[in-house]
């Protein structure tokens, strides 16, 4: 009996579900060394599981629980590029703490050193008890050389020939009587350490629907990694005539109604660039990473921001926001100071999924390759831990997880050409209605923002900022028609319930 028959998919997944990554096996290793003993999934003590759910999130993304690859970690070991990396996130690196990419999957069986499928299955009930979804990772696109399909099933590969193998070894590799092409995308040269999986051929999207199902009987939900190059058109334009003929329906088309099928509140996450969000959605896709919206707070384009935030509700409510993540740098460096804080602010009060990343809060700041089993000790920033933990209790409230998102106009007047650096929105679910308004340049910015709401007319309103405590009244007309004034400093983020005085 297989671990879906004891468990059903999370049914209470909110609209715009907050989710928190951890980095699985160093978080383990740092609690066995805290609690003085071997920690793995099964063991985690209890108040462990109780921090976690204290932050008001709605699910854990567990990365890096399938078993790693021991091939993969030889050929990383040789990457004079990653070696490098190694040691500038670890000055005192060894070899043993190379344990390999989880990206580069042995079997989709959770690794040993992390408690086995038991203890996967112990975290789960963890966290379902204290009304928490597990989500861990899918590789749609390669495996790793040591994985059992490339012997089993070398036709679920793309190949090439002995000649590619001598003439362009950085992209095909010889593994018992086959050439087998190495993963990449169209746009950087292939991945060392895994193997490229045929998009198009029918078998391997049979097997993959069946690791697909094996999985979702184990969690609430899976990450997809680099969804995007699984679309016909993608991989169509990477591989060419070496994937065979196009068939006739996406990857994802087929792959998530069959799992969707057994179980309707399973979710998909993609990882996903190129501005291929909506086309993922359109197959299936619950949410997809807003990598624009992350580039644009980045780099202080507020206008950009407001522009992108016009998009369609739909689309929206797809999107995963986030300002850190495993691949990105950490967002203590590269949202320095207060900027960091506004676009928190931002991504926690901003329709579709929100992703945390464990260390974000506590002001982080070197990014660890994923290969890394410990990372190096860092300070907490106990005025930024403050900072989250009081915006994540604000954000907690049901009217930002169900409810109801606007996008409000803001604009300036002759002499003011700062007007664009503010961005402005608001909630509302039943009688709890919220205004959200950020500056998200370097400099002082005023303008007047109007609320979308008609209801505010006719009533004097009660203003009052839950992360300071600054307060107003102010008439129901001035701020559904003239707009109201605001004049924010750097950086400045406020966050108002806004009730009838």
């Amino acid at each position: 009996m297989g671990l879906e028959d004891f468990h059903e998919s999370m049914s209470t997944w909110p609209q715009h579900p907050v989710l928190y990554e951890i980095n699985t096996w160093v978080w383990l290793g740092e609690l066995s060394r805290k609690h003085q003993r071997p920690v793995n999934l099964a063991t985690v003590p209890a108040e462990e599981w109780d921090r976690i759910a204290a932050g008001g999130f709605d699910a854990v993304w567990f990365m890096g629980v399938w078993e790693r690859s021991p091939a993969g970690i030889e050929i990383s070991m040789q990457n004079p590029e990653l070696f490098e990396d190694f040691h500038r996130a670890l000055s005192d690196f060894t070899a043993a703490d190379n344990v390999g990419s989880p990206y580069c999957v042995r079997r989709y069986v959770v690794d040993d050193h992390l408690g086995g499928p038991q203890g996967l299955a112990a975290a789960r009930d963890m966290l379902r008890a204290r009304g928490l979804g597990l989500i861990v990772d899918f590789v749609p696109n390669h495996v790793a050389p040591d994985h059992p399909w490339a012997t089993d099933h070398p036709e679920y590969f793309i190949q090439g020939s002995p000649d590619d193998a001598r003439n362009d070894p950085a992209s095909f590799v010889k593994i018992g009587g086959h050439v087998f092409a190495r993963g990449r995308d169209p746009y950087y040269p292939a991945w060392p350490d895994v193997l490229q999986l045929n998009a198009f051929q029918p078998e391997l999207r049979q097997a993959a629907i069946a690791t697909l199902a094996d999985i979702a009987g184990q969690c609430d939900g899976v990450r997809c990694d680099m969804a995007m190059l699984m679309l016909n058109t993608v991989f169509e334009r990477t591989w060419g005539a070496r994937a065979g003929a196009m068939p006739a329906g996406d990857f994802w088309r087929e792959l998530i109604p069959a799992i969707n099928a057994r179980w309707p509140d399973f979710r998909f996450i993609a990882e996903a660039y190129w501005d291929l969000e909506w086309e993922l959605q359109q197959q299936g896709f619950d949410h997809c990473y807003d990598k624009k919206l992350y580039d644009r707070m980045e780099h202080g384009d507020s206008e950009g921001v407001h522009q992108h935030l016009r998009a369609d509700p739909a689309y929206q409510q797809g999107m995963v926001r986030f300002i850190e993540n495993h691949d990105e740098p950490r967002a203590a460096s590269a949202f320095p100071d207060g900027k960091g804080r506004a676009a928190a602010v931002a991504v926690l009060t901003l329709p579709g999924a929100k992703l945390l990343h464990e260390g974000q809060l506590e002001g982080r700041k070197v990014r660890l390759p994923v290969f890394l089993a410990r990372r190096p000790e860092e300070p907490v920033d106990p005025g930024l831990a403050d900072f989250y933990r009081q915006l994540l209790l604000e954000t907690r409230r049901d009217v930002f997880r169900n409810g109801e998102w606007r996008l409000c106009e803001r604009h300036g007047w002759p002499g003011n050409s700062t007007s664009h650096h503010l961005l402005a929105w608001c909630w509302r679910r039943d009688d709890e209605c919220y205004l959200v308004v950020i500056n998200g340049h370097p400099d002082p910015a005023q303008a007047r923002i109007q609320l979308p709401w008609d209801e505010l007319r006719g009533k004097q309103w009660h203003l009052r900022d839950v992360l300071s405590a600054e307060s107003y009244d102010r008439g129901g007309d001035e701020m559904r028609d003239g707009g109201l004034y605001f004049q924010l400093g750097p950086w400045k983020a406020q966050l108002f319930q806004v009730s009838v005085k």
